[in-house]
């Protein structure tokens, strides 16, 4: 079994939820308590075109709910970033933000529900925040005028986040804003290093520890009374140095260590974040923004265990070793059954990895998933998408242990990409993606 510190546990910077933030806490296990048992029940869905880029559902007060997410107006009208609050059955909007200014940058942001009874919004260039009725109370344009991922609270309440760069593009920004101003509080720092994934970060009584994926190593800062510092001591390196793999995504801190994959700046990533203002053209560019587009190096996909707590070790596993692998997600970790889920997007597979001693593969599944994943640990599920060769983005239920298919349900969808499933907490859980936001509950 795990250690309380070993679960989500989001920091004291959320509202008291069961989930405010993307995967469900700071060290992104996207784990939720309670059974899902799909094989045991029916499954209904409920299905809302509302053609948008739909990024993530979070949580405030039990049964209020809101999407957040951006435009995906890659060329012509501006983008802007908005989130609603939406009714748990329906999905249609009970109040929306209106058009928030996103510095013309079209990428992913994020929501959360901060301490202080805000929920606050990344988008492009800029952050929000907004009152329970979606209404704006402050503006802040970041510092850096790119698109910015990722969004947590810090056990101080103060917020965290950072742009976005690829390889041979700079040092990535992280910026530490105060949650109820949103002035910066101390001066950014600039990494030795671009950062694609977005960060994950746990908390002790003296602070925080935030862990970012650079392109080629992992950092670490501690937050603490004085402000950021880089730990210039831990940098272990992820990536080879001959080019056989891409960019790691987000990290998932579980057992003492950071869960990834490599193999994740795609053609589409690198082309959006390779223009000015991100994501923006003149004229729309068509087919290469497909996630199924080759990508530039020879590797097969790998899974990579690195000790954050002192020596920075780290362990390699190719769940599938088929050339050329690529995802738009990271992988998760399940500490209660020593289980890791990795998966190719590109060259489809699902794979479950035996963490127990070694990283050992224990079963595969032929499917193709793309996006962040929920998991029951109780029940031993996992629930992720899967782009089937008919060209639906279905919603699966794996066995964690045995890799058996438990159930599949279709969500409306004909659109696959990288984003979050939130567990709504009634054997349910909500689906985003371009133009679609779905529900599916068990009965």
């Amino acid at each position: 079994m795990t250690t309380p510190l070993d679960r989500n546990d989001p920091s004291p910077g959320y509202w008291p939820s069961r989930w405010p933030v993307e995967c469900g806490g700071n060290r992104r296990q996207k784990a939720r308590t309670g059974r899902l048992d799909a094989a045991g029940g029916t499954a209904e869905v409920v299905t809302r075109r509302n053609d948008r880029w739909n990024v993530m559902v979070v949580e405030r007060d039990q049964g209020e709910w809101f999407l957040g997410g951006t435009m995906p107006a890659f060329a012509g009208p501006p983008p802007y970033g908005w989130v609603e609050r939406i009714h748990p059955e329906t999905l249609e909007p009970i109040s929306w933000s209106g058009e928030l200014p996103c510095g013309d940058h079209v990428w992913c942001g994020a929501i959360l529900a901060h301490a202080n009874g805000s929920i606050h919004s990344v988008n492009g260039s800029y952050l929000h925040r907004l009152d329970p009725d979606c209404q704006v109370l402050a503006e802040r344009e970041l510092p850096v005028d790119r698109s910015h991922n990722g969004l947590l609270a810090l056990s101080d309440g103060t917020l965290i986040t950072k742009d976005l760069r690829l390889e041979g593009q700079g040092g990535t920004t992280i910026t530490r804003l105060d949650p109820d101003t949103l002035e910066v509080i101390d001066e950014p720092m600039v990494l030795p290093e671009g950062s694609m994934g977005r960060i994950a970060a746990d908390h002790d009584p003296d602070g925080d520890t935030v862990v970012v994926p650079g392109t080629e190593h992992l950092w670490r800062i501690r937050v603490d009374g004085s402000g950021m510092h880089l730990d210039g001591s831990w940098s272990p390196r992820y990536r080879t140095a001959n080019g056989d793999q891409g960019l790691a995504w987000d990290s998932c801190l579980s057992d003492g260590a950071a869960w990834l994959m490599d193999c994740g700046d795609v053609a589409p990533v690198r082309l959006i974040h390779t223009t000015e203002p991100n994501g923006r053209w003149v004229e729309h560019p068509g087919n290469r923004l497909s996630w199924r587009n080759p990508v530039a190096w020879t590797g097969a996909l790998r899974l990579l265990r690195v000790d954050v707590g002192g020596s920075g070790e780290v362990d390699v596993v190719e769940p599938f070793g088929t050339p050329g692998g690529g995802i738009i997600a990271p992988p998760v970790h399940v500490p209660e059954h020593q289980m890791a889920l990795a998966w190719d997007s590109l060259n489809g597979g699902l794979a479950g990895i035996d963490t127990s001693d070694g990283l050992a593969v224990s079963w595969h599944l032929d499917v193709r998933p793309t996006m962040q994943p929920v998991v029951f640990p109780e029940s031993a599920e996992i629930v992720i998408n899967d782009f089937t060769r008919d060209g639906t983005d279905d919603l699966i239920v794996v066995d964690i242990l045995t890799g058996d298919l438990l159930d599949r349900v279709q969500t409306g969808s004909r659109i696959a990409n990288g984003m979050f499933l939130t567990p709504g907490g009634n054997r349910d859980v909500f689906y985003c993606t371009t133009l679609t936001v779905a529900r599916v509950v068990w009965r």
